[in-house]
């Protein structure tokens, strides 16, 4: 089940707002998403969002599929996620969209942050599963 947060919605003057959902899923992981944009006027509340919903779980995947534009205070707020989850041992991974990529190649070079492509392969990764490639024969 998934339910957008109407407290997390950020209404911008002529602009998409951003919103933020959880979905639980067994066993004790979380799937925080966001879509819109993360910038300095509601990354803070993004980052609060995230480590709210991190408090219950023992694995979460952050999904920013849906985010067309990331700031540098959006990083700032994973950072703020990935020393919550390490002090508290849990387990995560994000998800960037297109936007949060170009930005993890300037601000995390070292690729510190654990990403992967798709939600199903975070799942995967997080319940120590490793994606297996599917091998399709060639048509003669």
């Amino acid at each position: 089940m998934t339910v957008f947060s109407t407290n997390a919605l950020i209404d911008r003057t002529d602009e998409s707002p951003a919103a933020f959902a959880t979905r639980w899923l067994p066993p004790s992981t979380a799937v925080i998403s966001a879509r819109g944009e993360i910038d300095a006027v509601n990354a803070a509340d993004f980052a609060d969002y995230a480590l709210r919903n991190t408090t219950k779980a023992e694995r979460v995947a952050v999904d920013l599929t849906d985010v067309e534009f990331f700031g540098t205070a959006g990083f700032s707020a994973l950072m703020a996620i990935e020393v919550r989850c390490s002090a508290a041992n849990i387990d995560w991974t994000l998800v960037p969209s297109k936007a949060v990529a170009r930005l993890l190649r300037v601000c995390d070079p070292d690729s510190a942050l654990r990403t992967c492509y798709s939600v199903a392969a975070a799942l995967s990764s997080l319940n120590g599963k490793t994606s297996l490639l599917q091998l399709v024969t060639k048509s003669r």
